[in-house]
């Protein structure tokens, strides 16, 4: 089931429902790699389903941003078509991504995966650090996904922040939910965790002094409290709401050149759509942010 493309449609399928010309290619700003594949995922499985979900969402969005008065469309939104899965395990899928990913910023373009599961973020990072050396990442995630394997594999999406660290500075914020041997790897490897309890119970320093002048996002939409986004394989209580999570994002982007950044881990709910909206909204804020916040070509 996972990772396979039965009733998956693969299509071209616009962002928003942009038209000609600010959904071309050529005029686009930001690119998005729809990734319909969850071959990994340890409890609930249908992320694969997640990215048509928020492309079908976006369609209904108000294209004026109401917090930054802007209309970000007009930077260009460009939806690539849905990547086919292959069969050859997530080590493969990983790859897959890389190529993508690196095709896009070899364009000039910001890169935008929409997922799927979160091993998926590991071919991203991969592809943007070889352009990027300087690379940092920011995690927003209710799982530490530090385990060095998980179930018989180092790529699973329980593992991809620890293959990610191996690569660039990280920092992660959100985290409620690890099991004793991260928690013991995470003490020993300095490693930047803002757990949720911090992060939620006062002003919080420091958060973004490890990060660089270049970063990608990667936020796991688990990071959410589960009251807001039900629609997720591994839901944890306790986590921030929709305005905290604007604020540590925004705060990241500020001053920074972002050159890229994915939302994962949506698992729709049918009948309740709510959480895809969620989804397709903090894109599109994200992109806006990005337009007005970052600086830097991307």
């Amino acid at each position: 089931m996972g990772g396979m493309s039965e009733g998956i449609p693969f299509v071209h399928y616009n962002f928003c429902g942009l038209e000609a010309p600010y959904n071309s290619f050529e005029e686009a700003r930001f690119v998005l790699i729809p990734v319909p594949y969850d071959l990994t995922t340890s409890y609930m499985a249908g992320t694969r389903r997640g990215p048509m979900a928020i492309i079908e969402a976006s369609t209904h969005l108000e294209l004026y941003d109401e917090e930054l008065r802007l209309e970000t469309y007009r930077a260009g939104i460009h939806t690539l078509p849905f990547v086919e899965p292959v069969t050859s395990g997530p080590e493969g899928m990983i790859e897959v991504v890389e190529r993508s990913c690196r095709d896009v910023v070899e364009r000039g373009k910001i890169p935008v995966l929409i997922g799927g599961e979160h091993s998926l973020s590991l071919g991203m990072v991969r592809a943007l650090k070889a352009i990027y050396p300087d690379l940092s990442v920011l995690h927003l995630d209710a799982h530490a996904d530090m385990r060095d394997r998980y179930c018989g594999s180092p790529f699973n999406h329980g593992c991809v922040a620890r293959r990610i660290s191996e690569l660039s500075p990280l920092v992660q914020v959100g985290v409620r939910s690890l099991s004793r041997e991260e928690a013991e790897y995470l003490e020993s490897s300095g490693i930047r965790t803002v757990y949720a309890d911090e992060f939620l119970s006062g002003p919080e320093t420091g958060i973004f002094d490890t990060l660089t002048d270049q970063v990608y996002i990667t936020i796991d939409l688990d990071v959410f409290d589960p009251s807001i986004m039900p629609s997720v394989g591994t839901p944890e209580p306790g986590g921030p709401g929709w305005y905290e999570v604007l604020k540590v994002l925004k705060g990241a982007i500020r001053g920074r050149d972002v050159v890229g950044f994915d939302v994962v881990e949506l698992s729709p709910i049918p009948g309740n759509v709510a959480p895809d909206f969620v989804a397709a909204k903090l894109i599109y804020r994200v992109m806006g942010y990005i337009l007005r916040e970052g600086r830097g070509e991307g």
